[in-house]
């Protein structure tokens, strides 16, 4: 399938639900004229024929859209509007605009009553809960780190979804490193002239909340200026007995160059980690997951889509997600046969111990490049994604700390790795091209 017809099927289907939610005429008027034309990650890239067209849909019907993405499933959550014959984009969501200390959403969905819950994350998951219920009583902080994938962000926006049903008088800060680095670097680069309070105001943000969650703290590596801020922020929330999450993929102890004050007042509470879950609790997912979207998956699919998966929960969500997308996309029931269909994968598949040579061998050869060039700096577009994809199979193949995977793949740091992976991760669910093509990689080295 090309890409192109990718976004009619996507659109067609979003289109159906955005008839039902808005009237004919609405409908009609701005709706049916829309284009879509390009795909980034989650988003869809759509064009109208005129500005006021634009501006109105926008200001008007942006929400509408949004809520018809989420009830289409089809794993596009959001979009960007342009018009014909303009290079500049006229509507794109307040969270990706350049605002000062604009906020960073918490998915409604991400709830504990919609976490599943297993032997490799009961621990984290009963010490979320207890902080979510007493906030700044115990546990604090609490530290929750594991691979990416687990579940991480999961347990740290349902703290913030549940204070804000069961206790809407506090305030709540859920932002994630590179958030908070960003808008540090903001507010002392541009908090001259007219705008001096502006580092004053990144300040005040963090500091006067009673609960402040902060994800993927790993990012803090080799950042010290930005350690400092986060230091004299965790010391002001602490004295006012207010209570601080963070994520991360490591230890604080495994952060490159974390001060040593900031690690002690990381472990100065109680760390959790979640480790990868095991297969009853695979399949347990698989059927929450499959209930949220009202799919019927029977046993034997269930094993299957279980099996082989990796050890993360993102990719087992991305294998779900395209069995279902093509029991839409076909009218057909899922079957052990269409699952295996979707995945491009043998339902009896078997395979030996991987290692990164084979598969760094098998991306070489699929996309006909050096391993000197696939390895290399090179930020050319065809060696980029083979790269990415290379790293991504490592994570899902091989249980191997990020850091080892790193070295095989030249020496990069393992936050590199982190986002190759999560890179395509995220473009496997709307690209049939990248999707496509890692599956056959992925059967080549575990057929080998």
């Amino acid at each position: 399938m090309s890409e192109n017809h990718q976004y009619e099927v996507l659109w067609k289907r979003i289109s159906e639900v955005l008839r039902d939610t808005m009237s004919p005429i609405t409908y009609n008027t701005y709706i049916s004229k829309l284009v879509p034309v390009d795909i980034d990650e989650t988003q869809i890239v759509l064009r109208t024929d005129n500005e006021f067209f634009a501006n109105f849909i926008g200001k008007n019907l942006a929400e509408k859209m949004k809520e018809a993405f989420r009830k289409a499933d089809t794993g596009i959550t959001d979009f960007v509007l342009t018009v014909e014959g303009s290079d500049d984009v006229y509507y794109r969501s307040a969270d990706e605009e350049d605002e000062d200390f604009s906020p960073v959403s918490v998915n409604p969905r991400f709830t504990f009553e919609s976490f599943v819950a297993g032997k490799s994350n009961e621990l984290v998951f009963a010490a979320a809960k207890a902080v979510a219920k007493n906030p700044g009583e115990s546990f604090n902080p609490l530290y929750i780190y594991g691979a990416s994938g687990l579940g991480k962000t999961h347990l740290l926006q349902s703290i913030a979804n549940y204070i804000g049903l069961h206790k809407p008088s506090l305030r709540v800060l859920y932002t994630t490193c590179e958030k908070f680095i960003n808008e540090l670097i903001d507010s002392i680069f541009l908090g001259k002239g007219n705008n001096r309070d502006l580092q004053a105001r990144f300040r005040s943000r963090y500091r006067n909340v009673d609960v402040l969650l902060i994800d993927d703290v790993q990012f803090l590596a080799k950042k010290q200026a930005v350690q400092e801020e986060l230091f004299h922020t965790f010391n002001a929330l602490q004295e006012q007995n207010k209570q601080i999450v963070l994520t991360s993929d490591v230890p604080p102890k495994e952060i490159a160059t974390l001060e040593e004050r900031l690690r002690t007042r990381f472990e100065g509470g109680l760390i959790a980690d979640i480790q990868p879950p095991d297969p009853e609790t695979k399949i347990a997912i698989l059927k929450q997951k499959a209930y949220e979207r009202k799919a019927v998956l029977p046993p034997d699919v269930l094993e299957f889509l279980a099996r082989d998966s990796g050890t993360d929960v993102r990719t087992l969500e991305g294998r779900l997600t395209k069995v279902i997308f093509a029991s839409k996309l076909h009218e057909k029931p899922i079957t052990l046969e269409l699952a295996a269909t979707a995945l491009n994968e043998a339902v009896s598949e078997e395979h030996e111990t991987v290692t990164s040579d084979k598969i760094i061998d098998s991306v070489c050869a699929f996309y006909k490049v050096t391993r000197d060039k696939l390895l290399g700096k090179s930020k050319k577009k065809e060696l980029v994604q083979p790269r990415q994809i290379c790293a991504f199979l490592m994570c899902e193949i091989m249980n191997i700390p990020l850091v080892s995977i790193g070295e095989a793949m030249g020496g990069r740091d393992h936050t590199t790795i982190i986002h190759s992976r999560d890179k395509i991760a995220n473009l496997i669910k709307i690209n049939d091209r990248v999707a496509k093509d890692v599956e056959d990689i992925r059967n080549i080295i575990l057929k080998q």
